[in-house]
């Protein structure tokens, strides 16, 4: 008896005292969860301009009522172009702000792990550095833009909330400003600009400032941006052409006429009048060129931070 209960209680230590083994997925949740703890301003950007909309908003709507007359004087066409203004800046601005904070997040990412030498630390885990930097990588890709998106429907629908309280104090019909405005077409135009430009086309952009902030010992931002202009420097003084700037600048301007539309270039991101073009995107051979160099640039950020030594 005696005997039974030594091996039931010896069983159990073993067992407790068995370390837990993590799925490749909750690692990866992990490291995710990391890079916002260390990285607040992955939301707390998008937030702080946010604010500082709403408050610019509050002195919109003292001449809403004027302006909602105005508009209901207007062709359709114009009517959502002159009640929606607010509403297109306010989601150009939030997203503009999380795009920044992509490109200096991805310039420092694995940098800074090197500078505090915090690299240390998280190399004696047992997280691959493959993991590791495509736990990184998911923060401009993934993140941001999802932040984006649920920072914009709130801020958006706070704004919709003080423009109906105010329409109806003075009289005029809510539902009219609704129909006018379009919001919720406009958030779908909004969300396939981000999956499709920010997630899929910036890909390559992302990886290559990974990249560089795998291998940079010293100014990372300069080692990131200093080379492409010195290949189209290079290219305009021997070659008097200027192929590379304009395929940085398809790159960068997000590829307009294959991600958004072949109309309405002057188009907001978010304008519902856009022509989607979501066959012509997924055909476009700079798509898949860009994700494979993507992932290219993503496996050598690995690779180098394996046997990269802290700064």
């Amino acid at each position: 008896m005696n005997t039974q209960s030594d091996a039931v209680s010896e069983s159990a230590v073993q067992s407790q005292a068995a370390p837990a083994v993590m799925t490749p997925g909750r690692l990866f949740y992990w490291c995710v969860r990391r890079e916002l703890w260390e990285y607040r301003s992955v939301y707390l950007a998008p937030l702080a301009i946010a604010a500082v909309i709403l408050l610019g908003y509050v002195f919109v709507l003292v001449p809403l009522p004027h302006t909602m007359q105005h508009a209901m004087t207007l062709d359709p066409a114009h009517q959502r172009e002159e009640l929606a203004q607010p509403f297109d800046v306010a989601a150009a601005l939030i997203m503009g702000a999380a795009f920044i904070v992509s490109i200096f997040y991805s310039i420092d990412a694995l940098y800074g792990e090197r500078r505090d030498r915090s690299i240390l630390f998280w190399k004696s885990l047992p997280v691959s550095d493959l993991t590791t930097v495509l736990a990184k990588a998911s923060i401009p890709l993934v993140v941001m833009p999802l932040v984006t998106f649920a920072i914009t429907v709130a801020t958006e629908s706070i704004m919709l909330l003080l423009s109906s309280v105010v329409l109806l104090g003075s009289g005029q019909s809510v539902g009219a400003f609704w129909s006018r405005l379009e919001l919720y077409r406009a958030l779908f135009m909004l969300l396939y600009h981000l999956v499709t430009a920010h997630m899929l086309w910036y890909a390559p952009m992302y990886a290559w400032l990974l990249l560089i902030s795998a291998w940079a010992r010293r100014a990372p931002f300069l080692w990131a941006f200093l080379p492409p202009f010195a290949v189209g420097v290079f290219e305009k003084i021997a070659f008097h052409t200027s192929y590379f700037a304009a395929f940085l600048q398809e790159r960068i301007g997000g590829g307009i006429t294959a991600v958004n539309h072949e109309e309405h270039s002057g188009a907001m991101p978010m304008d519902p009048g856009m022509h989607l073009t979501p066959g012509v995107f997924l055909a476009s051979p700079g798509l898949w060129l860009g994700l494979v160099f993507a992932a290219i640039f993503l496996v050598a950020a690995a690779r180098l931070r394996r046997y990269r030594q802290p700064n």
